[in-house]
């Protein structure tokens, strides 16, 4: 994520503000141009979910009151008839427009047409029945359904304990499941699903089944030369999608690092000792993945350290091994094939 600035008083802004703290100017992002835009009093171009204060998306100025490209993406939203579901559905859009941006600056389809029917990402957003109906978070052709109570904090840090997980967020939910539709759209009856396989493993592996075992098991002792987490394990469709997901984990925290000119890079020393500098990219326009990489580690480390000085838990309490490093790099690739360096 940039760092934004208030066009009127140059106030530091953060990518969810509507309105700049320090002049009290309405602001706005642009999805087009991807940048905050400081608006004029009374002329707001806001998507339509800001009246509920859930979004800060802008339309087009000759556009009807409509909803931006993100809440567009909206299927069914939780009820509004308390509290408790505004907070909560509050959380999911600042979560699901971050994952909008990663795909906007990654330039990804939104939607793609697959035997003659267009396949377009779609939100669910739902909520457990009184009855006990259980909404299970998941993707299907597109269609990205999560739970709301994975918006509220606590329920997230039981579910996080019950599962064994290091690390649970609610970004994390929408990068996993969108990795499911971007497996469809860049994996599936393509080219790559050779090289898929040969990193991922077989996806034709029955799913239920291997789900199955998976609960039933858990992960082999040795998963972490190979996966990215213990869940990965269970399928190679949940590999795909637990890697998809830290790779929009690197690229926005890389960006974001980057923006506030954090440099936390290898030093390269040349034979007569001076150290070599190099100049860094901006680490979407990077399309050499070696030099992401490089930048990720160090910067891992340093702030799993500040972390820890802070009394915290490992900002990013995960092991690249060398097969993930390579599962990542396949990702990235995929996304950057047809950019040239």
């Amino acid at each position: 994520m940039k760092v934004y600035v208030c066009d009127n008083c140059q106030n530091p802004l953060y990518f969810e503000n509507s309105q700049c703290l320090k002049c009290s100017h309405p602001v706005g992002f642009d999805p087009v141009s991807l940048t905050m835009i400081t608006l004029t009093a009374g002329k707001e171009r806001h998507c339509k979910n800001a009246a509920y204060g859930v979004c800060n998306w802008l339309v087009p100025a000759a556009a009807e009151p409509s909803f931006c490209v993100a809440c567009a993406m909206n299927r069914v939203i939780p009820t509004l008839d308390s509290d408790q579901n505004k907070v909560r559905w509050k959380n999911m859009e600042v979560a699901k427009h971050r994952l909008i941006y990663s795909l906007l600056r990654l330039r990804l389809p939104f939607h793609v047409t697959r035997d003659g029917k267009e396949e377009a990402i779609q939100f669910d957003f739902m909520a457990d029945t009184p009855n006990g109906d259980k909404v299970m978070t998941g993707h299907d052709n597109g269609i990205i359904t999560i739970n709301i109570a994975e918006a509220d904090e606590a329920e997230r840090a039981r579910n996080k304990q019950d599962f064994g997980e290091r690390y649970r967020t609610l970004l994390g939910h929408f990068r996993h499941e969108i990795g499911h539709y971007y497996w469809d759209v860049l994996i599936k009856d393509g080219t790559a699903l050779g090289k898929y396989r040969a990193l991922f493993g077989d996806e034709r592996k029955d799913y239920a089944a291997a789900l199955e075992t998976y609960y039933a098991n858990g992960a082999p002792a040795d998963w972490n030369q190979r996966y990215i987490s213990q869940y990965a394990t269970a399928h190679p469709w949940e590999d795909w999608a637990e890697t998809w997901a830290h790779y929009l984990h690197m690229m926005d925290t890389l960006e974001t690092a980057w923006s506030f000119g954090i440099r936390i890079d290898p030093v390269e020393l040349e034979d007569d000792a001076g150290i070599k500098i190099s100049h860094l990219r901006e680490p979407y326009d990077q399309t050499d993945f070696n030099r992401l990489i490089k930048r990720w580690l160090p910067l891992c480390f340093a702030v799993n350290s500040l972390n820890r000085s802070m009394g915290h838990a490992d900002f990013y309490p995960f092991i690249l091994s060398a097969a993930v490093i390579e599962k990542l790099r396949f990702i990235h690739e995929l996304c950057y094939a047809g950019v040239k360096a």
